[in-house]
């Protein structure tokens, strides 16, 4: 459940703290002063795309902080547990927009992606905005709300699995009988090629020692005629090889450690040193001796060399590429040369696979069947009290004779709507009005919600549209989604308004050229004095008053 959101800098909210409770809480103020702002902001914190033009102006980012109560969100709980995020009953949500639009999140002082934001949001607030019958035309959303309604997960999942494997099977069969026409021609293509590359006999790692080897036999002579001055500078040099200097500093230090012992550990380093770079011209002189210029050496390596390259380029491949272009065409061979085989397999797969991909979306359709009547005489019951007394809703669920493989089954689902006596049923882009559609929409979100297991119900003025009696029955249907949990409604209505639990009341101030907005938490007697407001009229009146407070204490009154 929502108990606190914390705004600041959001559109035109500098600072504002709000706390709620249970049951039904309702939003009301005038015209533009910034109801739905509130919705706006908790639809930020829930995941929504950022938009660095919600930051108030004159401020760098918009910052909004929500604190949610675990005890009646379980799906949220266990969420929580598999991102290994503490949650002590509580679960705090921030996230901050900057004004060039770049958005960061926490979860519990976490950093999260935005993505995870939505995801643990979706088990926190379900949100119903005012706009909600434009999608209810679509016949995805139709049939995604039937399936809501019937709790089709595990069936549509299965459906699902078994359309991706059966398309996969489909596709890997269309490979294949792609390549029949030209089948023939690319296998004795690819035979020649794995033959020339087999005939190469490139060991693993030879290209690398090949190279090595040019290296060293193309500086053959510089290697030579360096190596042996190295020498004679370490050993050899008549004017006073490394050796010998070393011998003579180390005799020199010798002597003065006689004198002073703090000689003693540096002469100990020199006849080190001296003993490393006899062994260095040793190591040397038979490295010096052992190289040979082998022009013939040479051509073979270059000759080698050579081909690699001229069949690397031949490939359109990098030398170092050949093994693993070998291994590809021999893979692609092997597989043409079995395509027979596999496709007889693929074919008897797709068979099996077919089978069993009606069998799920027949079994999805006959849920379907069995939900669409209950949900029909569910929400023709809700329109009959929103003032289409006559009006009879229904869901048609029908096959589809084509062959297409969906993952959303084999069904077409409508919704259809006869709004009087003796008008058949049609389907609601043809037949309902935009008041009609609005109360219809209306139902359907309360019949989805009420089967909802997300804690916290949010309505963002979907009372668009009615009024009177009417307006009073939609009242009790949101005070009732209240009843096990949450739910937070903006509205304009009074008779929406008198049901709720809890009144806060949205205000537009302009201070210092600033324009603000404030919400406050009504008591009983500014609840009357708002309620009155609603009801009309330029001047409150007394009778207005006791209206507003008789729609309120009949409210409090009535079941649910």
């Amino acid at each position: 459940m929502l108990a606190e959101i914390t705004i600041r800098n959001f559109a035109i909210i500098d600072r504002l703290a709000v706390e709620f409770g249970n049951g039904m809480t309702v939003l009301s103020g005038e015209t533009g002063a910034g109801k739905s702002i509130l919705v706006d902001a908790l639809s930020l914190i829930l995941g929504d795309r950022a938009d660095g033009a919600a930051v108030r102006e004159g401020a760098d980012r918009t910052d909004i902080t929500a604190r949610f109560t675990l005890a009646d969100a379980p799906a949220a709980t266990a969420w929580l547990a598999d991102h290994e995020l503490d949650a002590d009953e509580e679960c705090v949500i921030r996230r901050v927009v900057a004004r060039e639009g770049r958005s960061r999140g926490w979860i519990n002082g976490t950093p999260m992606p935005v993505r995870e934001l939505k995801s643990l949001g979706e088990c926190l607030v379900d949100i119903h905005g005012q706009h909600a019958h434009q999608s209810l035309l679509k016949r995805e959303a139709q049939r995604d709300l039937l399936d809501e309604y019937g709790q089709h997960g595990q069936a549509l999942a299965a459906v699902q699995a078994s359309a991706s494997r059966l398309r996969a099977t489909r596709a890997a069969i269309e490979r294949i009988e792609q390549r029949d026409g030209r089948g023939e021609s690319r296998i004795d293509l690819l035979r020649y090629q794995v033959e020339e590359l087999d005939a190469l006999g490139l060991e693993p790692g030879e290209l690398e020692a090949l190279e090595a080897e040019h290296k060293r036999l193309a500086s053959a002579e510089r290697l030579i005629g360096d190596g042996q001055r190295a020498l004679a500078l370490l050993y050899e040099a008549d004017d006073g090889a490394a050796t010998e200097r070393l011998g003579a500093t180390e005799r020199l230090l010798a002597e003065l450690s006689g004198i002073d012992a703090g000689f003693e550990p540096i002469a100990e380093l020199v006849g080190n040193a001296l003993i490393q770079a006899q062994e260095a011209a040793d190591s040397l002189r038979r490295h010096v001796e052992a190289l040979d210029i082998d022009p013939q050496r040479f051509t073979e390596v270059e000759n080698r060399l050579g081909t690699l390259r001229d069949i690397a380029r031949k490939h359109h491949v990098a030398p170092e590429e050949l093994d693993a272009l070998t291994e590809r065409l021999r893979a692609e061979l092997a597989e043409l040369e079995g395509a027979d085989e596999k496709l007889a397999q693929l074919k008897a797969d797709e068979q099996s696979q077919r089978k069993r991909y009606l069998e799920a979306a027949q079994a999805l359709s006959a849920a379907r069947q069995q939900a669409a009547e209950p949900l029909g005489r569910a929400i023709t019951d809700i329109i009959r009290s929103l003032g289409m007394p006559e009006g009879e809703f229904s869901v048609r669920v029908r096959a589809d004779a084509s062959e297409r493989v969906s993952p959303t089954g084999t069904d077409h689902i409508e919704f259809l709507i006869a709004a009087n006596p003796g008008q058949s049923a049609r389907p609601l882009d043809r037949v309902a009005s935009g008041g009609e559609l609005s109360r219809i929409s209306l139902a359907i979100e309360v019949i989805a919600a009420s089967r909802t297991r997300v804690p916290t119900l949010v309505f963002d003025e979907v009372d668009t549209g009615i009024g009177g009696g009417v307006a009073e029955i939609v009242g009790r249907q949101l005070r009732a989604l209240g009843v096990s949990g949450q739910s937070l409604c903006v509205t304009h209505l009074p008779q929406v308004a008198a049901q709720a639990q809890h009144h806060l009341h949205v205000s537009k101030q302009v201070k210092n050229g600033q324009t603000r907005t404030r919400i406050n938490t009504l008591d009983d007697e500014d609840r009357v004095e708002e309620l009155a407001r609603m009801l009309g009229g330029v001047e409150l009146t007394e009778q207005t008053r006791a209206h507003a407070a008789d729609m309120i204490a009949r409210a409090g009154q009535a079941p649910g």
